[in-house]
């Protein structure tokens, strides 16, 4: 086992405070966004200031293990992070793994360089991607059921908004359809037509929030367009929004995005993990290179009521003495997530025939192997476990807690 040293990304959106916090150091002058642990060649993590990728590459067999370079090849296949957003994410999707194939193919053809502004598809890989938030989170994940966006036209009661509702019917086999014509429709609308819809429907969403009227969701969804709009006027993603779900995670709570997912975090501290890929395709609120017609290619349009996902307790398994656990269940298998509060004598083992990296993020965890190996983890640092090392147990320092997220493949 060995310390983890992480990657940083200072994108606009982040935080001078929540990551610094996390470290337990002051505010920072720039935003600071993503902390990357693992292996992706754009940002790697580095032990003892060598790169992740290349120390795989040296020795898969060892680091990576057989099982996993049958089905993944000699990578790493996931990527751990953690996430800090105090201004709204890009209105953004990720693509299939066959559409991040052709597309990263095209764009190598088309001779764009991978570092390019203009360049989409970073990687060849899909990036399904799970976040479970360390702070309350405040997340637009996936196209709300139309039953609910009809509501929230009606209680807008914008004149404006009449000729697009009607291609909301309310026909449940063609709710897909029907939200692909809606957003289809108003990513074409003129520059100019578009502004004056989006004053409308801002317009329309401050008599709902005077008068109280409404549900509570509309009216928190109406702030949140308001927002968005001054921040990115008349831009798409502000009308985008207005069809996503606008969720609050509370901590420990977790979202679970697949391919093709139209989302934007909008604020919040978070794990976040996802197969190893940084493609992006955008669609607004960003300064960002924007490509709509390549997103709404990569687009599925199935609403979704709640995209959180269900906490599977495991506290009382074999290898958790004393502490409390939990996993995050996904439908893939490039990575698995398991959050772990311990305290007092409590341990977990961990024992896997691939690679783990164990991420604190509070307290102090102690990791410790039979060949007395050990490592002292603090908040916002993690240990790299490769699959040949033995089973590691993983311990609060005494007389004290601590919150550790294991991830594996």
């Amino acid at each position: 086992m060995k310390l983890l040293e992480s990657a940083a990304r200072n994108y606009s959106w982040g935080s001078r405070t929540l990551i610094p916090n996390l470290l337990g150091e002051p505010e920072t002058q720039s935003p600071v966004a993503e902390l990357w642990f693992g292996a992706h060649p754009a940002d790697p993590s580095t032990i003892d200031g060598e790169r992740l990728d290349g120390i795989i590459a040296a020795d898969p067999e060892s680091h990576v293990g057989p099982r996993v370079t049958a089905d993944y090849g000699e990578k790493l296949p996931f990527l751990l992070k953690i996430l800090a957003a105090a201004e709204p994410l890009s209105l953004q999707a990720h693509p299939s793994k066959v559409q991040a194939e052709e597309g990263f193919a095209r764009e190598n053809e088309a001779g764009i360089d991978l570092t390019a502004s203009n360049r989409n598809y970073k990687d060849d890989n899909h990036k399904p991607e799970l976040i479970v938030a360390l702070t309350e989170f405040y997340a637009m994940a996936g196209f709300r059921p139309l039953e609910q966006t009809r509501r929230l036209f009606a209680a807008l009661d914008c004149p404006e908004l009449d000729h697009y509702v009607s291609m909301l019917a309310d026909d449940p086999a063609a709710e897909s359809d029907n939200l692909r014509a809606l957003f289809t429709t108003w990513i074409t609308i003129p520059g100019a037509k578009r502004k004056e819809l989006i004053n409308a429907v801002v317009a329309a969403g401050e008599r709902l929030r005077e008068h109280a009227a409404g549900d509570e969701w509309m009216r928190t969804v109406m702030d949140t367009v308001a927002q968005l709009n001054e921040q990115y006027p008349g831009d798409i993603g502000v009308l985008g929004a207005l069809l996503l779900n606008h969720l609050v995670l509370q901590p420990g709570e977790a979202i679970y995005l697949n391919a093709g997912e139209l989302h934007a975090y909008v604020s919040g501290l978070g794990v976040e993990i996802m197969a190893n890929s940084d493609n992006v395709l955008r669609g607004g609120l960003t300064p960002k290179f924007v490509d709509v017609p390549e997103l709404v290619k990569v687009l599925t349009y199935s609403a979704a009521e709640d995209p959180r996902v269900a906490q599977v307790d495991k506290s009382g398994q074999d290898n958790v003495h004393g502490a409390q656990a939990w996993s995050y269940p996904v439908p893939i298998e490039e990575f698995a997530l398991d959050r772990v509060e311990l305290s007092g004598e409590d341990s977990v083992d961990v024992d896997f025939d691939g690679p783990v990296i164990v991420l604190c993020t509070s307290g102090v965890a102690a990791l410790s192997n039979e060949q007395g190996d050990s490592i002292e983890l603090t908040a916002g640092h993690a240990a790299w476990l490769p699959a040949h090392d033995p089973a590691a147990t993983i311990r609060a320092v005494e007389g004290k807690s601590a919150q550790v997220f294991v991830a594996r493949v």
